[in-house]
């Protein structure tokens, strides 16, 4: 049997990129999933091409900074399916300018996706997890909330505070049956970085042990494992996906 057979997964930020992957690597282990995003007419794609192929899988646009959406999102998915089972905190977003030159704007933007995001979505989730007495809630952290990165004071305190609202959260909603976990990658080739100069993505892979940049199904793959029974044992920490990096 496959792993996810009747399990339900909500990955938002799922339309591209990392999110992309972790969709479709969940729908591969049976997955009922639910993808979440602000990008409407790719989103849309994937789950029509999913859904052509036999899979349950479902499409909704939310902003994960609005907690009003967010709920009603949530209540659509348990009002269909009856619980959900997974979430991946997947979305986010940066906005890189040095510390000196950053605006209240800009740092209150990727606080409100990256962090706000992550509380408003386990705010929604974790009381369906707890009647259920079943529940997995996986964060996107990054490398660089470990060791600090210039000219991403907003996007690293976000990582940040992602490992320590992890942790909390596995110290109170543990004895409930809920496991919180993060991961967090390093230099990953989205489609995004790959439109990076030649040059930056030779530094990357410079600064990367294992000498290459992670791939999506990467990280897809660490989510699908903290999300399984084979982790069962796990929560309240912070998996480095980064080829090495943290070491390097």
């Amino acid at each position: 049997m496959l792993r996810f057979t009747n399990k339900v997964v909500l990955v938002t930020g799922g339309a591209a990129g990392i999110g992309k992957a972790t969709a479709q690597a969940f729908v591969n282990e049976g997955a009922t999933v639910v993808i979440w995003d602000v990008n409407e007419a790719a989103g849309n794609e994937l789950v029509n091409n999913w859904n052509a192929q036999g899979k349950v899988t479902r499409f909704a646009k939310v902003n994960v900074a609005k907690l009003d959406d967010v709920q009603a999102g949530v209540d659509a998915i348990v009002s269909e399916f009856g619980k959900v089972d997974v979430l991946i905190n997947n979305a986010g977003i940066t906005a890189d300018r040095s510390f000196l030159k950053m605006d209240a704007e800009t740092w209150q933007r990727v606080i409100d996706i990256n962090l706000t995001g992550v509380f408003n979505c386990a705010k929604a989730v974790v009381p369906s997890m707890v009647e259920n007495k079943f529940g997995v809630i996986l964060n996107a952290s990054s490398v660089v909330g470990l060791y600090g990165n210039f000219g991403q004071t907003n996007y690293v305190a976000t990582k940040a505070g992602v490992i320590g609202m992890t942790k909390t959260l596995s110290k109170e909603l543990a004895r409930k049956g809920i496991r919180v976990n993060a991961v967090a990658p390093g230099f990953i080739a989205t489609e995004m970085v790959a439109k990076m100069p030649e040059e930056v993505l030779k530094g990357m892979e410079a600064k990367t042990p294992i000498g290459r940049l992670g791939k999506p199904e990467d990280i897809a793959n660490a989510y699908v494992f903290l999300a399984s029974d084979e982790a069962s044992f796990i929560t309240g920490t912070t998996l480095s996906v980064d080829g090495g990096v943290v070491i390097g």
